[in-house]
């Protein structure tokens, strides 16, 4: 039975916000919602405060939605006392906001590392673990290498990890904070450095939102080349993800080969587009860089190139028994977890959750297009690896049908002016679903902006997969997850 459609019908219907509904509900109604999560009806997209209110965005199967609660007596019924996944999101609205919800379980500070308003900063109460013959081992914040700072604390027995408890937040750069008052365009180019390996990805969905608050929409042609820029992005990442995992399984072959391959793809994309991480190109309304015969070509031949060589790769990878033992069976995900905390991308669909914004919403122009979405059951890192694998392929044939019918027209179409109004888009990164949402005065201006990236909701699992293996095999099951850093850390 539907929950999502009749909760929204008993709350007070917002006008201007889309492309979905949201409504401002009463307290029960609330609570019937935190419910409906906790038996899986429904899925969390998002949370966040705004004008007085907590705002959560809802998933029920292709329906989505937006629940509003007056935030009374400083306060709101806690998400996360029903939801684990909201623990994070709940703990850093009260950081940010100062707003403590009812019943939190864990009232610990997470982005706010004490240090704010110029105090000292205290020891973290990391939580206890009693038993024979533990130990804790300390990873972090700082890393040998060029990797953004985040702290891991094992609870060790022997060699087996009994516990991993994660500190994040290190990078916190006040991005909602930041966003306040910017006119559109600088607002933008804001939002696609939020997270620079998914910067497409994140231009797209401030774009669509932009786009959805004012009632407009992206050329046909403009459309068609974001799509084939956020495909290059996810190749590009997939490359470097699946050599990654193989170097932290001590097997360097496959890792330099990827390497080259990465390098192919970021330089087509810079012949193609003029930059090698296509930056600063998706725009609300459409695209500011358009592609000549010249830049096809490039990436017609880099999408050969990788098919030619990906493929021995996948051979390698699977006939090598030494790096099979080390990626099969460890760092698993349930599905259960899966599908409780939302996880999108190769960690949802490694682990049976079939989510794929880009085919189960079916936003242009994957609407039109023809593709798989793999989905594994096993939930290990070998699981994950094979998910990105087969989404390099499928994007390639992604690319080849856009390129092959790419429309005519203007590169970007003029948004309606003077319009204020709330609009919300969800789009998939190489990661999973970035969600951003947007509060638009009627000059333009940016009001009031939330990004959610699919990070926060794949770091917990992360823990969870660490469990019961061996602590040296974790780089592998963290190298699996690649989970952002600077997406959670906005």
């Amino acid at each position: 039975m539907s929950m999502l459609a009749p909760l929204l019908a008993r709350g007070r219907a917002v006008a201007r916000h889309a492309p979905w509904p949201r409504a401002e509900v009463d307290n029960l109604a609330w609570a019937e919602a935190l419910y409906s999560l906790r038996d899986g009806t429904l899925s969390l997209l998002g949370l966040w405060v705004d004008a007085g209110m907590v705002h959560m965005a809802l998933l029920e199967e292709a329906a989505v939605g937006v629940l509003s609660c007056t935030i009374a007596d400083g306060g709101y019924l806690s998400v996360a006392a029903h939801h684990a996944p909201a623990m994070r999101l709940e703990r850093a609205i009260a950081d940010l906001h100062g707003i403590a919800p009812l019943g939190l379980p864990d009232t610990r500070k997470w982005l706010d590392h004490g240090t704010w308003g110029g105090a000292a900063p205290a020891p973290y109460p990391f939580l206890p673990v009693e038993g024979e013959g533990l130990h804790q081992v300390a990873v972090g914040p700082v890393h040998a290498g060029i990797i953004e700072p985040g702290h891991f604390r094992f609870t060790v027995q022997g060699e087996a990890v009994v516990r991993l408890e994660q500190r994040l937040g290190y990078t916190h750069k006040g991005i909602e904070r930041l966003i306040e008052g910017m006119e559109l365009d600088r607002a933008a180019m804001l939002a696609g450095r939020i997270c620079g390996d998914s910067t497409v990805a994140y231009a797209l969905a401030f774009a669509r939102a932009a786009e959805a608050a004012l009632g407009g929409s992206a050329p046909a042609r403009a459309v068609a080349l974001s799509a084939v820029m956020a495909e290059l992005e996810r190749i590009a990442n997939h490359l470097g993800d699946f050599g990654g995992i193989c170097n932290d399984a001590s097997f360097a072959l496959i890792h330099a080969h990827c390497g080259v391959l990465r390098e192919h793809v970021l330089r087509a994309a810079d012949a193609a587009f003029g930059h090698r991480l296509m930056r600063g190109l998706v725009v609300p309304g459409g695209v500011l860089g358009d592609l000549d015969a010249a830049g096809t070509e490039a990436i017609r031949g880099v999408l050969a190139l990788v098919d030619a060589r990906l493929k021995h790769l996948v051979r390698v990878y699977d006939d090598t028994a030494s790096l099979q033992d080390r990626t099969v069976g460890t760092g698993i995900v349930a599905p259960a977890l899966a599908r409780q905390f939302a996880a999108g991308g190769y960690v949802g669909r490694a682990s049976g959750r079939a989510f794929d914004s880009r085919r189960t919403l079916a936003y242009p122009p994957y609407d039109r297009l023809r593709f798989e979405v793999p989905v594994l059951e096993e939930g290990d890192v070998n699981a994950r690896v094979w998910v990105r694998v087969r989404e390099i392929g499928e994007s390639a044939a992604m690319i080849r049908a856009l390129l092959d019918t790419l429309p005519a027209g203007p590169l970007r179409a003029s948004l309606p002016e003077g319009v204020s109004g709330e609009g919300m888009a969800i789009v998939e990164s190489f990661r999973g679903d970035v969600l951003a949402w947007l509060r638009l005065d009627p000059d333009g201006r940016v009001a009031r902006g939330h990004f959610r990236d699919p990070s926060w909701f794949q770091w917990p699992l992360l823990e969870a997969a660490a469990e019961g293996n061996i602590i040296a095999d974790f780089p592998l099951c963290n190298k699996s997850f690649n989970c952002a850093y600077a997406g959670h850390d906005l």
